[in-house]
């Protein structure tokens, strides 16, 4: 359990830097990193309690982080 969270974690970071660095968001980099670790946390917690999502966590955390991503608003844009 330990180690798929550590690598939830990593995962949904990298996905946050590069959904960043790829002008998919312009929220800032740390922000956009805390989103999606935020996401593929409370997805990692939903789908160990209710035993939904994926059969790989790894797709798991990029599934929650970039649903984080469209889900929390962006930037307010003009």
């Amino acid at each position: 359990m330990f180690p798929s969270m550590i690598g939830t974690v990593v995962i949904a970071g990298i996905v946050g830097y590069l959904s960043e660095r790829s002008g998919f968001t312009r929220n800032g980099i740390l922000q956009s990193i805390i989103i999606c670790v935020g996401g593929a946390f409370v997805f990692y917690f939903i789908s160990l309690m209710f035993n939904i999502g994926f059969n790989s966590h790894g797709i798991n955390a990029i599934a929650a982080s970039i649903g984080a991503l469209v889900i929390i608003p962006t930037h307010w844009r003009k």
